[in-house]
């Protein structure tokens, strides 16, 4: 929460008791010997990184900060912020040179003398910083005359005239001379740093001026955000005017948003050839995506692109880190990796504030580095914890460039705080004193003692090898960066020429560090660097954008040197290649539209591109490979919007991992009105009738509620069958939800008999009493007596997270349903929170069985076995298989004449890491025996069993946890095992949960089965509707997935990185994701049920319905299948369809799959379809073709 945010949380101490200093001075060198423990990695050889001492490189800058009574952190949140770093050859010599700003001590500026050998020339230089405030250096060629220029920010708690940023230009003979004001950039805002880029693209460069404020006493202060340009902390924009001098043309161009400017990237984001602004901004302030509009002015777009940001955002880097072409965006934060400094940061969940920034227009922010993976069309996938690079502690500069030369974008980032000003205890006792009248002078003393006594956050800078699967590795030791700093800017560059990047990072309080990568040595992969010429002021060529094609894969990179935090990297684009020692085609796009292509180029070379070479693009229309589906809302009229009435489940229970009020609706298939054509159910929530769509002759549908009367279920699954046997569909609908207690009329679910035209009427008398809160209905005939009877599954205990939920089975007897469940199956009456089911045919000898799936639980197999379900799930072959799994489908995905299943799960992109010797855990019982449950979910950090959960949040779900862990310390260094004690672990109800894969489960046969994770495309986030047909016409089985939640707890904030996915299935199991640009499926609001409905021409529409948003509608594209589609019997089971080729296609028809939905039992033959025979629940058949 944004209460918790650095120094602001309480932005002036008043008393401080000596109490206070005594208890953090014992507990100070604790904190740091954990904050230095050795950083979990996956080991690599050899060392790729060698630390050159200063005695080596002559470089011997230390960013020294000396605090006084005046001057300190608590005065100047700022104050530990430190200074960037710059890279330029400002000779001209060929080699790199160095530039480092000094915030309390000089900058300097080191000649690279060769061989890594740099000499201090900073005096004979004319560049004298003393008496500023140094932060971010920007390196450029800014008089155009073939010779780098500096131009520095100033920050601090000055007088302006202390605070003019400055430009020193190049005289050509290693001196420079100071011309801010003569260029008219002498800008004395709070700058963080500058970046240079075309915006007008008239050829001359123009700056970006990223700024903050340290006049405003509380930054957290929750009000609606300046977005006119009033603010003192909006960014500036100065337009070339083409004589070496500049003009403010902030307001005319639509800078005018505020913030807290520490970070700013140039990109053209949108791919519409014009260079765009990312800003990453501190505190409450979101981050900031100015896109160019392309007539001199930008608008800001952040919202829509992205669905949430990191809270405190740092610095910031955009490039391509997956070679898909598209650039990304990572953002770093504060969050330990570690659970001691993570719980000693964190106080509890304030969802009341968080919910209070949504309503005042912040996009949703979350303490934790943010990996946002752009999807082409407008949108970002933040899928940090997937990636694993979400926690780096106090973070500042991350830098994504191929460090290893192996053709993937690793990750460096650098942090460090030398006063942990967010230790909770420290906090507290800063509290305490507020009103104090303590005497300032006295006070002042205080300051500088509890100042003394606070532990530092002193870590290692991280090292990410890229993995290429969108997972990082940590390989910080394994590549010799293990040393312990306070580093801010970094900056990298081949400084010795040797075809690798070697690093350069300013540290407070400590040498610089000056890393030489030796990858030429040990990895013996090649590279390509490439030196820009552009042309007229714009001779390094900014903006221009290069792309490599080789054997497997392509590269693309587009040239801005500001990266990362304060700093500028080197002028060239750096390329490793892996084994390639040649490269099919290196082409670059210049600004002006301009063109080059080589080919045949070979490895291990400074290449130079130069704009006098490249021609006009050839204006060729390329047609773009046709998506494979296409929405379809407009041509259907289809505009149902699910409404969600908003409840807070936490004020129940505080502990809960996820909201339960807001898991529907589902969606039902099936022709109500006897008209041939299918129709489909939409269900709804409290207060919001459910909706039955009729679809017409020309394709279009129209809709009606259920019902008129007032409405205060919660609706969930629901179900078209025949309950009555009168030849009409009948309407299910399971009431769930979190919003009463148990036992409320409200869980009572619903059946609505139809009258044969679609018009439907509640049977009160039809069920009997359902007083859990339920999840999904399926249908089978279960007795054999050739009607249908209903599983209907139970989520959840209202109210009472994790108890088990009460299931049923309802047998048909006439139109009316009996519970039997404690006859027919009598382990169901409580087996857990239930997901999913599927009545099907696992062991091919045409019986039902039944497989489930459910929150904390195994998927579990019932084998029917002469009408007895027997769970043989021990049986199976497979691993503990217990996971948060939401949903299930079927298909012969294999080919080999059984059924395989695919299970949608809570996926990777989460903290909430699992596996068998880790695994994620839930315990419950009444602890303070106040009469309801209380859960604590745990998981494995660095090797230790933690709750997942900040100490706050632990008191207000057990009030009588506040004796025992008086101190955030105390409760921080605890693992569960301490938390609890044994008596209470051992009432605990226990759920340990191993497997959070979204995964494919092959049928081997004789009863045995094979589990395998989807794609890490699928693993973004939650899976929950899915559905299964060839839909790219190729003979073989392909899944279309849908997903997202809202419903987390917000620490750890929304899954809301799905967008859909289709997987091509290869007909042998195996899956390949498809891209938004190929497929054209974009589903990326809280998608829940998902069905396929068969139109009037016979194509598939595929039913996406979103919590609290529209109901998405597709189909595939071109023309409709000449297939003919047969209408199933009730009764019918299963079809095997033979084709002439002598393939058996198998296909089960379902009441009831996927994710609370129902899809299409329309059966639709190849058209060298030679054989169909259908079988019913008993295994009787009845030949079609």
């Amino acid at each position: 929460m944004h209460t918790l945010s650095k120094a602001c949380l309480l932005y002036k101490l008043k008393f401080l008791s000596l109490a206070a200093i005594i208890v953090l001075a014992g507990c100070k060198a604790d904190q740091e010997k954990e904050s230095q423990r050795e950083i979990k990695e996956v080991a690599s050889a050899p060392r790729l990184f060698e630390s050159l001492t200063e005695t080596a490189t002559g470089i011997t800058f230390s960013n020294t900060l000396t605090e006084t009574e005046t001057l300190n952190v608590l005065e100047f949140e700022y104050f530990y912020n430190g200074g960037g770093v710059a890279v330029g050859d400002f000779n001209n010599d060929g080699l790199q040179d160095i530039f480092f700003a000094g915030n309390m001590v000089p900058s300097r500026l080191y000649l690279n003398k060769g061989y890594l050998k740099f000499e201090d020339i900073t005096k004979q230089a004319g560049i004298n910083t003393s008496g500023r405030w140094a932060s971010g250096v920007a390196v450029a060629d800014v008089n155009n005359d073939g010779y780098q220029d500096i131009y520095v920010c100033v920050t601090g708690k000055v007088n302006p005239q202390q605070r003019t940023n400055l430009l020193y230009i190049n005289n050509q003979d290693n001196t420079f001379t100071e011309a801010a004001q003569q260029y008219g950039i002498a800008d004395d805002s709070y700058s963080t740093h500058a970046a240079f880029f075309d915006y007008d693209k008239d050829g001359d460069l123009d700056l970006y001026l990223l700024n903050h404020t340290l006049e405003e006493k509380n930054p957290n202060l929750l009000r609606p955000q300046l977005r006119n340009g009033s603010g003192k902390n909006t960014d500036k924009l100065y337009r070339n005017n083409g004589n070496n001098s500049y003009s403010d043309v902030s307001k005319e161009a639509g800078i005018l948003v505020e913030g807290h400017g520490l970070g700013v990237a140039i990109s053209d984001i949108n791919q519409d050839g014009w260079p765009d602004v990312y800003v990453s901004n501190d505190y409450l302030s979101n981050d900031i995506l100015y896109l160019n509009n392309g007539n001199g002015t930008f608008t800001d777009k952040a919202a829509a692109y992205f669905k949430h940001q990191s809270q405190s955002a740092m610095g910031n880097d955009v490039a391509d880190f997956n070679n898909d072409g598209l650039v990304d965006i990572i953002t770093v934060d504060m969050l330990p990796e570690d659970n001691l400094r993570s719980k000693l940061m964190f106080a509890g969940m304030n969802y009341d504030r968080f919910m209070a920034e949504i309503k005042n227009g912040y996009t949703p922010q979350y303490m934790r580095n943010t990996l946002q993976l752009n999807t082409g069309n407008g949108s970002f996938s933040e899928i940090g914890q997937l990636a694993g690079v979400h926690s780096t502690d106090w973070s500042w500069s991350p830098l994504l460039a191929d460090f290893d030369n192996d053709g993937y974008k690793d990750l460096h980032i650098t942090n460090g705080f030398p006063k942990d000003i967010t230790n909770r205890d420290f906090i507290m006792y800063r509290m305490q004193g507020l009103n104090s009248n303590v005497p300032t002078e006295v006070l002042n003393k205080q300051f500088m003692k509890a100042i003394n006594q606070l532990p530092s956050a002193k870590k290692s800078n991280y090292m990410y090898r890229n993995q290429g699967d969108f997972t990082f590795s940590n390989q910080t030791k394994a590549w010799g960066m293990d040393v312990a700093s306070f580093s801010n800017g970094a900056a990298y560059a081949d400084l010795d020429g040797d075809g690798d990047l070697d690093l350069v990072t300013n540290n407070i309080n400590g040498k610089a560090f000056v890393y030489r990568n030796n990858a030429e040595k040990h990895t013996g992969n090649n590279f390509l660097r490439i030196k820009l010429q552009g042309d007229k002021a714009n001779a390094a060529g900014y903006g221009a954008k290069v792309r490599l094609t080789q054997n497997d894969k392509e590269q693309f990179q587009e040239y801005s040197p500001y990266r990362g935090f304060m700093s500028t990297v080197e002028p060239f684009l750096h390329f490793g290649l892996g084994q390639d020692s040649v490269i099919a085609a290196v082409e670059v796009a210049w600004p002006d539209g301009k063109v080059q292509r080589l080919e045949n180029v070979k490895a291990n070379q400074v290449l130079t591109l130069a704009h006098k070479d490249a021609v006009a693009a050839k204006q060729l229309k390329k047609d773009a490979a046709p998506q494979l589906f296409q929405s379809a809302n407009a041509r259907y009229k289809i505009d149902y919007v699910h409404k969600e009435e908003p409840y807070i489940d936490f004020k129940v229970q505080p502990l809960l991992p996820h909201k339960y009020s807001q898991n529907g609706p589902g969606i039902s298939v099936g022709d109500v009105n006897g008209d041939g054509l299918e129709d489909f159910y939409v269900g709804g929530a409290f207060k919001y009738p459910g909706r039955v769509f009729l679809q017409s002759k020309n394709g279009t549908f129209t809709s009606a509620a259920i019902t008129d009367q007032t409405k205060f279920e919660e609706d969930m699954g629901s179900l078209f069958f025949d309950a009555d046997g009168d030849g009409d569909l009948d309407l299910y609908v399971v009431s769930g939800g979190n919003e009463f207690p148990a036992n409320s009329p409200y869980f009572q679910d619903k059946l609505y008999k139809n009258d044969g035209k679609g018009n439907f009427t509640l049977d009160t008398q039809a069920l009997p009493n359902t007083t859990s809160s339920g999840s999904f209905v399926t249908a089978a005939d279960i007795d054999g007596d050739s009607d249908l009877d209903l599983f209907v599954g139970g989520r959840m205990h209202p109210q009472n997270y994790p108890a088990p939920a009460e299931s049923y089975i309802l047998l048909n007897e006439g139109g009316k349903f009996r519970n039997a469940t404690a006859q027919v199956l009598p382990a169901l009456q409580k087996f857990g929170m239930l997901t999913a089911a599927l009545w099907t045919d696992f062991d091919n000898d045409h019986a039902a069985d039944l497989i489930l799936t459910g929150e904390g639980m195994p998927i579990t197999f019932f084998r029917n076995v002469n009408g007895t379900l027997q769970n043989v799930t021990a049986a199976t072959g497979l691993p503990n298989t217990s996971g948060w799994w939401n949903s299930l489908v079927a298909g012969d995905f294999d080919n080999d004449g059984d059924v395989d299943y695919i299970a949608g799960n809570l996926g990777l992109n989460t903290k909430l890491k699992a596996s068998d010797k880790e695994p994620v855990t839930v315990y419950a019982a009444d602890y303070d025996r106040n009469g309801s449950m209380d859960p604590i979910v745990a998981h494995y950090v660095m090797g230790k069993n933690v709750p997942a959960r900040p100490r706050d949040d632990i008191f207000d779900q057990i009030v009588s946890m506040r004796r025992r862990f008086t101190s955030y310390d105390s409760y921080a260094r605890a693992s569960v095992t301490e938390v609890l004690s044994t008596a209470e672990l051992n009432e605990s109800y226990v759920l340990k949960s191993v497997n959070m894969h979204t995964s494919y489960i092959q049928n081997l046969g004789n009863g045995k089965f094979k589990i395998t994770p989807l794609p890490m495309e699928a693993q973004f986030a939650p899976v929950f509707g899915m559905t299964v047909n060839d839909y790219d016409g190729d003979g073989n089985l392909d899944v279309l997935l849908a997903g997202n939640s809202q419903a987390p707890e917000v620490l750890s904030g929304a899954y809301d990185a799905f967008t859909g996915l289709f997987l091509k299935g290869n007909g042998k199991g195996g899956f390949q994701p498809a891209t938004l640009q190929q497929s054209g499926f974009f589903v990326d609001g809280d998608a829940k049920g998902m069905a396929e409905l068969t139109l009037s021409n016979g194509k598939p529409l595929l039913l996406t319905a979103n919590n609290d948003g529209p109901l998405q509608a597709y189909t595939t594209t071109g023309s409709a299948k000449q297939a003919q589609v047969i209408k199933a019997n009730p009764s019918d089971a299963r079809v095997e369809i033979t084709l002439d080729t002598g393939k058996k296609i198998i296909k089960e028809l379902y009441y009831g799959s996927g994710y609370l939905s129902q899809s299409t039992r329309s059966i639709a033959l190849p058209q060298n379809a030679v054989s169909v025979v259908a079988y019913d629940y008993n295994g009787k058949s009845r030949k079609i073709k």
